[in-house]
């Protein structure tokens, strides 16, 4: 890793003004590409101490060996030439958008002498008129097929309109009218150029003016008494109007608009486009992408703007973009967007009616991309297996490790600090297995000391249960568990422990199926795991093996993930194991990093919420919650139910002398106590008996 400082231009050095700069490693590679108003601001950013940057920009500067800059005269130049440069050197620390999918555009041909109508994908050709994109190509054949009625434009290939002009006979669509047969001459080049023109403008959403001039003509070819003519032309409406229901209204006042919607989350995010021409949704398109750099939503959105637009001019690039955020530089993005489409662009973020609505729907689609991005990768088997396969090799283990556990500590600033287990077998979760732990031998915040405690722990009640089927028969020496005999706190709910059978049928059972009851149900922690992964880095990581080797366990591989960052610690090494951003093993193992955390901090907020819910009637011996709540109902609020006498608590049913004064003396013992306070919202809670509703 290099020194941010060994390469540090010096001050004054940098220009105080807009460009573009690029960090280069000791390859001379570019691996970082940004712009900036003011370079000197920008850069000096790069430079601070090292605590102080966010993870993966820390990653980033001492990875860079050097870095150089570009001056532009303005913000607009600024941003065009960043996106040139992006598509330049490909680099590896900037967000770089991926098709979720090859979407399929309707394509004229306008280049060509007689323009054809087709399905296209790939880059966009000069000369060619698109509309989309379509999330299907049969939808586009659909869409054509209804229109070629009214516009019977040419939709053959070359070959087979070179045929038809050497044999004087045209394709089938020409005998049936959906073409105009420009092969054999039925139309002029002018004619059939024209008859283009209308298709784009009818699929450009000028479709009222098309269809109001057909319904004319119908009506003054029925006063002349041509039924037959009437009756074409009436058919003729009815399928621009059927092609028209396809594309469902969305914005009533006829907008031509781009609505950008994102979700996200640390490690990756799902982009959405929704297509609006002439108020209806003509196409849609999606993309996925890393997040390998710092960025927010703001950002997401201008490397979205330059990926959609980028390539594009004139009437591809709408009147109107809306998002869901603003880009730090709106007015340099909007006025790079005018410039491309070559009039006024808005961009802004809907506020309200049809517009904030479809964004909502947009966004919606968004994060069901997400969700389904990464379902697809976790549920694929070959996927999985690739994943297993590269996280063995990285750690050098023997084998792939079919059965991993990771660990999480979570607390508020030192309060209700509480840890998490969950398990992965075979690269899915099994959540039947999920535990959940009370830090005990200490009190405050201390995450490497309640990581050594937890993995202590689950290890000490997993050498008990081999001690149990006999499989270890001499157990090295250990201290009990605090609170309670050799255990552990797990989730409420879990069934005892019975005594196991010693006999040598029982014995062959549970050989034959280790890890089990004689009842059929797992015990709690009767498997190992081949690798124990934990939330942090390097201190968690030791604290986590040394617990191992106290208990003298030896053939569990052991290591660690910090938040934010691609970097894998393992014990005893000084540097961390560098997995691939793009790794099947790398996204595995944050997936299940991410879902301790999960676990972890449901946990601790829920125990937070209960002890914000206490009531002095909780430390009443023999009250149970049925009658906690009978008092209260009867009484209306512990305020009045504390002021009641013993006599009066008696009146409630099911409750006797000796509780009542059991529910006085809980009374007296409690100190008068400050308003309840919600420390998730601030909200002062209602002195109701500790029962609070959201």
């Amino acid at each position: 890793m290099a020194d941010p400082s060994s390469y540090r231009p010096k001050p004054g050095q940098i220009p105080d003004s807009p460009g573009v700069y690029r960090f280069r490693d000791d390859h001379r590679r570019v691996i970082y590409v940004g712009k900036a108003k003011s370079l000197r601001q920008r850069l000096a950013n790069y430079f601070q101490d090292l605590a102080g940057l966010h993870p993966r920009t820390r990653t980033m500067v001492t990875t860079a060996a050097s870095v150089e800059w570009t001056v532009v005269s303005t913000e607009v130049e600024a941003l065009q030439l960043e996106y040139s440069w992006i598509k330049e050197y490909d680099p590896r620390f900037n967000v770089k958008y991926r098709d979720d999918k090859s979407y399929p555009f309707l394509a004229v041909t306008l280049n060509e002498e007689f323009p054809r109508v087709q399905v296209m994908r790939g880059a966009k050709k000069k000369g060619v008129r698109y509309f989309g994109p379509y999330g299907h190509a049969w939808a586009i054949r659909e869409t054509v097929d209804l229109m070629l009625r009214v516009f019977p434009v040419r939709t053959c290939s070359a070959g087979v309109f070179k045929n038809a002009a050497r044999t004087g006979r045209p394709c089938l669509l020409g005998y049936i009218g959906k073409c105009s047969a420009p092969c054999v001459g039925r139309v002029t080049p002018e004619e059939h150029r024209e008859l283009a023109e209308e298709f784009c403008d009818f699929m450009a959403g000028r479709t009222g003016t098309y269809i109001r001039r057909l319904e004319q003509r119908m009506t003054d070819a029925a006063e002349e008494m041509e039924y037959e003519k009437a009756a074409r032309l009436r058919d003729d409406i009815g399928a621009l109007r059927r092609a028209m229901e396809k594309n469902a209204v969305v914005l009533a006042d006829a907008t031509d608009a781009d609505l950008i919607a994102v979700a996200e989350d640390e490690l990756e995010a799902a982009v959405q486009i929704f297509h609006v021409r002439g108020g209806r949704v003509r196409g849609q398109r999606g993309w996925v992408t890393d997040k390998v750099e710092a960025v927010e939503t703001a950002g997401l959105v201008e490397h979205a703007l330059q990926q959609l637009y980028g390539e594009e001019r004139g009437d591809a690039v709408p009147k109107e973009v809306l998002v869901p955020a603003l880009p730090e530089d709106a007015e340099a993005v909007a006025q790079w967007l005018s410039e491309r489409r070559g009039s006024h662009v808005s961009l802004r973020i809907p506020q309200r009616g049809d517009k904030k609505d479809l964004m909502a729907t947009v966004g919606r689609n968004a994060q069901q991309s997400l969700v389904l991005h990464k379902t697809k990768r976790a549920s694929d088997l070959t996927t999985r297996s690739r994943a297993l396969e590269e996280i063995a090799e990285a750690l050098g283990l023997d084998s792939a490790p079919l059965r991993i556990e990771c660990y999480d500590i979570s607390h508020l600033q030192g309060d209700d600090v509480v840890a998490s287990m969950v398990v992965f077998e075979d690269g899915l979760a099994r959540k039947g297995e999920y535990r959940r732990f009370q830090i005990k031998t200490f009190e405050g915040q201390d995450d490497v000391r309640s990581m050594h405690e937890v993995i202590g722990r689950r290890f000490r009640r997993y050498l008990q249960e081999k001690e149990r089927t006999g499989e270890w028969p001499e157990a090295p020496d250990r201290p009990e568990e605090p609170g309670e005999p050799g255990g552990s706190s797990v989730q409420a709910g879990q069934p005892a422990e019975s005594p196991a059978g010693t006999g040598p049928l029982e014995r062959l059972e549970r050989l034959e199926q280790p890890g089990h009851e004689d009842d059929g149900r797992p015990r709690r922690f009767a498997y190992p795991p081949q690798l124990v992964v934990v939330d942090g880095g390097q201190p968690q990581v030791a604290a986590a093996k040394r617990a191992l080797d106290e208990l003298g366990i030896d053939d569990v591989a052991v290591c660690g993930l910090a938040k934010r960052l691609e970097e894998v610690w393992v014990p005893g090494e000084s540097d961390p194991v560098v997995l691939p951003r793009s790794s099947e093993g790398l996204y595995l193992l944050q997936r299940v990093r991410d879902e301790a955390h999960r676990f972890a901090i449901t946990y601790q907020r829920a125990k937070r919420a209960k002890r914000v819910r206490s009531s002095p009637l909780d430390d009443v011996p023999g009250l149970g919650e049925s009658r906690k709540q009978s008092l209260i109902k009867h009484f209306g609020s512990v305020k009045k139910l504390r002021q009641a006498t013993i006599d009066q608590i008696c009146e409630v049913p099911g409750v006797g002398r000796k509780t009542a004064e059991s529910v006085i003396v809980a009374f007296a013992k409690a100190a008068p106590a400050a308003p309840a306070v919600n420390t998730a919202t601030g909200e002062i809670m209602e002195d109701n008996g500790g029962s609070t509703h959201d």
